[in-house]
C-alpha cells in the first residue's frame, strides 16, 4: 500500500490517505514539540509524498497547531483545497469562561469560529468532538453539528474518545433525525491498547464509522527504543513506567522478531500491524523531526504476513471485557438444538469450568 492509495472514510465519499499526520507537535508553547520551521518542513513532506489528511485540534499547542497549518496554507496557496482537514472542538480555551468548551451549542460554534480564523480557511473538512461531554445533551451535540455542516462551516463529523454506547446513540439520533451522521471514530488503539477491540471498533464497524487509531506507538513505548535491558529515562508522559510490563516486553520482542523478517524498524512494523486491522481506516502518525516522519511513512508499503500477524496479536492478547468474556462459554439457546446453515447448535450452555458454583 502507498500513502497515495486513498480509502473512503467510514461510510462517506470522503477519500483519506491509509496514514494521517497528527499536528499535536506542532509548536513548542507545551514544552516539547518542534518549532515553526520543523512543523512546515513536516506538513510540506507528507503532503509532497501525496499524504491528503491532516488531523489538528484546537486544544494543541494552546491553538498554535492551527495556526502553524493555517499560515502554511496561505503561503502555499491551491493547496488547502486539495486537503482533508480535521480539527477538535471541546477544550475550553479561555479560562474563567464557563461556555468557552464542552459540546454544547454556544462552545460548539464558537469553537468551530475560532478554529476557522486560526486555520484562515472558510470551513473544516472533518470536526470532531475531541471526548465525550457528559454535562450536555447528546441531541443538542449532533443538531449543532448538523447545523455546521448544512452551512458550510463543516463537511463532515467525527467522534473521539467517546464510549460506544453515546456513539450509538448519537448515531441513531442522526440517522433518525435526517442530521448529518458519524463518519469517523477517533480512538487509542495499538499493539499495547487493544481494549477498543471489545465494544468500539464492533460499533464502529456496524454503524459506519471508520478508526483512525491514535498514538499507535503508545507514546513511543512501541518505537524500537525500549528494551528489557535498556529503558530510556524522562518519558514525555511520565507513565511509561506503568506500562513497561512483561506483556509489553514479549510485544517489543516479537516486533522485533517480525521487523527483522520485513527489514524495516520496530516502529514501521508497529504502525503496519494497526493499519491492516480490520476497522481501520487511517492510522494517525505523529513526527518531530524529518527521520520520525520518513519512518513513520515508509510503514505504509510494509504488508504483514499472516503469520507475522498471528505472532504479534499472540504476543498482545489480553483478557477481554465483559460481555465477550462470557458469551464464547454459552452457546446458541434460542434455537432449540437446530441445524442452522450446517450446523448443529446445543439448546444448553456450556457445562462451566473451574470450582464456578453458580451453575
Amino acid at each position: 500500500m502507498a500513502l497515495t492509495d486513498y480509502i473512503t472514510l467510514g461510510r462517506s465519499g470522503l477519500r483519506v490517505s491509509p496514514l494521517c499526520l497528527g499536528t499535536m507537535t506542532f509548536g513548542e508553547d507545551w514544552g516539547w514539540g518542534c518549532d515553526v520551521e520543523t512543523s512546515e518542513r513536516l506538513l510540506a513532506t507528507y503532503l509532497d509524498r501525496g499524504g491528503n489528511f491532516l488531523d489538528t485540534a484546537n486544544m494543541y499547542t494552546k491553538g498554535h497547531s492551527e495556526k502553524i497549518i493555517g499560515d502554511w496554507f496561505q503561503k502555499n496557496r491551491g493547496r488547502r483545497d486539495r486537503t482533508v482537514l480535521a480539527t477538535k472542538f471541546m477544550s475550553a480555551m479561555h479560562p474563567g469562561d464557563p461556555n468557552s468548551g464542552g459540546a454544547g451549542r454556544k462552545a460548539i460554534v464558537d469553537a468551530c469560529h475560532e478554529s476557522l480564523r486560526r486555520l484562515r480557511t472558510d470551513y473544516i473538512d472533518l470536526y470532531w468532538l475531541h471526548f465525550w461531554d457528559h454535562h450536555t445533551p447528546i441531541e443538542e451535540t449532533m443538531r449543532a453539528l448538523d447545523d455546521l455542516v448544512a452551512s458550510g462551516k463543516a463537511r463532515h463529523v467525527g467522534f473521539s474518545d467517546t464510549p460506544a454506547w453515546k456513539c450509538a446513540e448519537a448515531q441513531t439520533i442522526a440517522r433518525f433525525r435526517g442530521w448529518s451522521p458519524l463518519i469517523a471514530l477517533q480512538i487509542e488503539y495499538s499493539l499495547l491498547e487493544r481494549s477498543v477491540e471489545d465494544e468500539l471498533i464492533p460499533m464502529a464497524r456496524e454503524t459506519g464509522m471508520g478508526v483512525t487509531p491514535w498514538s499507535p506507538l503508545k507514546g513511543g513505548i512501541l518505537s524500537g527504543k525500549y528494551r528489557r535491558d535498556s529503558v530510556p529515562e524522562g518519558a514525555r508522559y511520565g507513565e511509561d513506567s506503568a506500562h513497561l510490563t512483561e506483556r509489553a516486553f514479549a510485544i517489543i520482542d516479537a516486533l522485533d522478531e517480525v521487523a527483522e523478517a520485513q527489514g524495516c524498524s520496530v516502529a514501521e512494523a508497529a504502525l503496519a500491524w494497526c493499519r491492516q486491522r480490520p476497522g481501520v481506516d487511517s492510522v494517525i502518525i505523529g513526527a518531530r523531526t524529518m527521520e520520525q516522519l520518513e519512518s513513520n511513512l515508509r510503514s505504509a508499503e510494509i504488508t504483514l504476513t499472516s503469520e507475522q500477524t498471528a505472532r504479534l496479536d499472540g504476543a498482545s492478547d489480553r483478557a477481554p471485557i465483559f460481555p465477550q468474556s462470557f458469551l464464547p462459554r454459552v452457546r446458541p439457546i434460542f434455537h432449540g438444538g437446530a441445524t442452522i446453515n450446517g450446523e448443529s447448535h446445543d439448546p444448553f450452555p456450556l457445562a462451566p469450568t473451574g470450582d464456578d458454583d453458580r451453575y
